[in-house]
């Protein structure tokens, strides 16, 4: 995972929702009162986003007393209290929204992706993301993957290669693609692992014939094939399954035999934790 400006993506979240002055409050709330609120856990999951909540409000306003009960990773229950916030009352209302948009998303993914490595237990497989995430909010969508037990695939664009099936066919076939990209990588000193996406058992045989990468994808394989491909791939490389695998399928993938299957649904189709801010004084 890279650097993440936490400080500056607050920032810009916060200036995104308040603009000029959050006018509800001010209109109807004294700015020299102070107040308690608890945050209430409303349905059943894994809690992720904690740090980063305790850290929006305390860019709210420094004077924010922040007491957590309950932290990162840690199965939450209806009715739970995660923690309590005390201080300025338009201070609180302020960061309200923010705080649980960041909570709910990162612990609805925790909580599908730990729902996915428990279907897998008894497996070598591990459970990756992908990069089908919410734009700028990458870093926080793979932490709460972490979180959940899963593992981060590529960050982005830089740091791993990816040779898909556009790719192939632009660069001119599986041969050219890798060995076009052994040479950038030569020519530039960058130090990457090359991953390769089959769409079928000869694509599989071509990648092994050239050779040289660190991970072949198997891309919307059957089962029959995906045991097959595993057991000509061997120990050459890494194999990872991808492509229309649901829950319902996820386990008999695994049992395949490959060692990563990666599912963009932990971050772009996950239903966010239900999670309130409830003012008690």
């Amino acid at each position: 995972m890279p650097e993440f400006d936490l400080n500056h993506f607050i920032e810009s979240a916060l200036a995104e929702d308040i603009g000029d002055g959050d006018h509800s409050s001010l209109a109807c709330v004294p700015s020299n009162t102070n107040g308690k609120a608890h945050m209430l856990i409303k349905e059943n999951g894994i809690l992720a986003g904690v740090e980063v909540g305790v850290a929006v409000f305390k860019k709210v306003d420094a004077k924010l007393d922040v007491t957590v009960y309950i932290s990162d990773g840690t199965i939450v229950r209806q009715g739970d209290i995660v923690l309590l916030v005390e201080g300025s009352r338009q201070s609180i209302l302020k960061a309200e929204r923010l705080v649980l948009n960041i909570m709910q998303r990162m612990s609805g993914i925790a909580t599908y992706t730990n729902r996915i490595v428990k279907l897998l237990n008894g497996t070598k497989t591990k459970v990756l993301d992908t990069r089908k995430t919410t734009p700028l909010l990458r870093a926080l969508e793979k932490q709460a993957v972490k979180i959940g037990g899963g593992e981060n695939h590529r960050f982005g664009l830089y740091d791993m290669i990816m040779l898909k099936d556009n790719h192939i066919d632009y660069a001119g076939g599986i041969e050219t693609a890798i060995t076009q990209t052994k040479k950038y990588l030569n020519s530039t000193n960058n130090n990457l692992k090359i991953e390769v996406e089959a769409r079928d058992l000869n694509e599989v045989k071509q990648i092994l014939a050239v050779g040289g990468v660190d991970r072949i994808m198997l891309d919307n394989f059957n089962y029959e094939d995906t045991r097959t491909a595993v057991a000509l791939i061997g120990s050459r490389c890494e194999t990872e399954s991808s492509g229309g695998i649901t829950i319902e399928t996820i386990r008999q993938y695994a049992d395949c035999g490959v060692d990563y299957i990666s599912v963009g649904a932990l971050t772009h189709s996950i239903k966010s934790m239900d999670i309130s801010l409830k003012a008690i004084g």
